[in-house]
């Protein structure tokens, strides 16, 4: 799995010898060179040398704790979820009910079209809900991929932002606190009142079984990673990032994976990360491109966009262009900051 640092601010290289004395003969044994020293992992059982660049999937990190090389690790593809409804029902705690999502899309779609005039006078780009798999064991599967990569990550699913006791509480998340106002760029500093109820569709949809078109794959040389499963138009609504809620500050020596910003403060003690490395959903999964480089920057297909949601701050993955079924999802890691280590990604 691609280990990910938190999306705020790039890590520091971190050295880890335990023979500190021997560090001139230390050598990567992927590329052979011993050249920077400060990106050389040490296996902490047979003692080999990988820069955290060579390793695939890559590491940007050092990770806590003791770490073992592919070989040491026997390093396997994940064990597959169970194809059985039941056991992913209860995976996702989706509510069984009769009642149908189909009518409140149906009835957004009409919202939109009697709005259409005024839509293109105001030049105003709406938020699209997903458009799910038709075939109810088509979406199984996308859901079985999903509960894989979970079960292997050992990450409980969740569709919301969690605030937990001895993390940030949910009052610290407030819009007005951050720093210049919430990111602008091609989006609205606040969700329209349309858009949320976008938001809130897609959450319905998915609550009762209706699933983004989305298959989670385990790619070698990335880790896990995220493939469209059908068409995807420009500005569908692809999943919110979430997990739990923490200040920046508790969070600034922690190696986690995948932590994003979720509030940029003018005081840097209010400032929130989102950490899902205990809970999350498949936003988790979808890795960065290597924004140094044009080829890298030809495969984003999606936007990360932080939104004023009530008052509270809410980020959204979007598709910033149509997507092809079979495209590979990606994004810019440095859309806000630019501050995190991307030369490196596949």
């Amino acid at each position: 799995m691609a280990l990910r640092s938190k999306r705020s601010q790039a890590p520091k290289p971190i050295f880890i010898s335990k023979h500190a004395d021997d560090f001139s003969e230390v050598h990567c044994e992927e590329c052979g060179s011993g050249e920077s020293p400060g990106e050389l992992l040490l296996c902490d059982k047979c003692d080999k040398g990988f820069h955290l660049f060579c390793l695939r999937p890559i590491l940007v990190s050092v990770p806590k704790g003791s770490w073992f090389c592919p070989s040491c690790s026997k390093q396997k593809v994940p064990k597959s979820f169970p194809l059985i409804q039941t056991k992913i029902i209860d995976f996702f705690r989706i509510q069984r009910s009769t009642e149908s999502t189909q009518k409140p899309s149906q009835d957004i779609q009409k919202k939109r079209k009697r709005s259409s005039s005024l839509v293109m006078s105001k030049k105003r780009r709406k938020l699209l809900p997903f458009n799910p798999s038709e075939d109810h064991e088509r979406r199984l599967e996308q859901m079985r991929s999903l509960a894989t990569a979970l079960t292997a990550a050992g990450t409980e699913f969740s569709n919301e932002l969690s605030y937990r006791p001895s993390m940030a509480p949910r009052s610290a998340n407030k819009s007005a606190l951050e720093k210049g106002g919430m990111q602008m760029d091609a989006f609205e500093q606040s969700l329209s009142k349309e858009d949320a109820e976008t938001l809130n569709l897609c959450k319905k949809m998915m609550n009762g079984g209706e699933w983004p078109p989305l298959m989670v794959v385990f790619d070698p040389e990335e880790g896990f990673t995220v493939e469209a499963d059908r068409f995807i138009k420009d500005l569908t609504i692809i999943s919110e990032y979430v997990g739990d809620v923490d200040y920046l500050k508790n969070r600034e020596n922690d190696g986690g994976d995948s932590m994003m910003t979720l509030l940029h403060a003018a005081n840097p003690s209010q400032s929130l990360v989102i950490c899902p490395d205990k809970r999350g959903n498949v936003a988790r999964f979808i890795n960065g491109i290597n924004n140094h480089t044009q080829e890298g920057k030809r495969k984003q297909n999606l936007k990360c966009v932080r939104y004023d949601v009530n008052g509270e701050c809410r980020v959204l993955l979007v598709a910033n262009r149509d997507i092809s079924k079979g495209e590979r999802l990606y994004y810019d890691y440095n859309g806000y900051e630019q501050e995190y280590p991307t030369q490196h990604f596949v």
